[in-house]
């Protein structure tokens, strides 16, 4: 696995995530604290953008559907969402984010 600069840390607050598109699958890159993680963007019930969701307290909330995941561990904790969401290892260097992904 590799890893891929995705945004700068500017480009990230905790009220207003970052979607990105990256080996053809949509990441939403959340910050909690001073922290950034990378979870499936698209929820997992069906065609949402995770990154246009309602956010609080480490939780973000389907903008269409009600379910809500934990941003940290992209697990599905109510509503319709069926799965938990794939997470990505997240790391920053310098004002960089970084998240590892398989290469194709």
């Amino acid at each position: 696995m590799n890893w891929f600069k995705v945004c700068e840390i500017h480009d990230v607050s905790e009220d207003m995530p970052k979607a990105i598109e990256i080996k053809g699958n949509q990441v939403g890159i959340f910050k909690v604290d001073e922290d950034f993680f990378a979870i499936e963007n698209v929820c997992a019930h069906a065609f949402a953008l995770l990154t246009d969701g309602f956010i609080e307290d480490e939780k973000v909330e389907c903008p269409l559907h009600e379910a809500i995941f934990d941003i940290k561990t992209g697990v599905l904790e109510s509503g319709p969402g069926c799965r938990n969401l794939h997470i990505y290892p997240t790391k920053v260097e310098g004002e960089e984010i970084l998240i590892q992904c398989e290469t194709n």
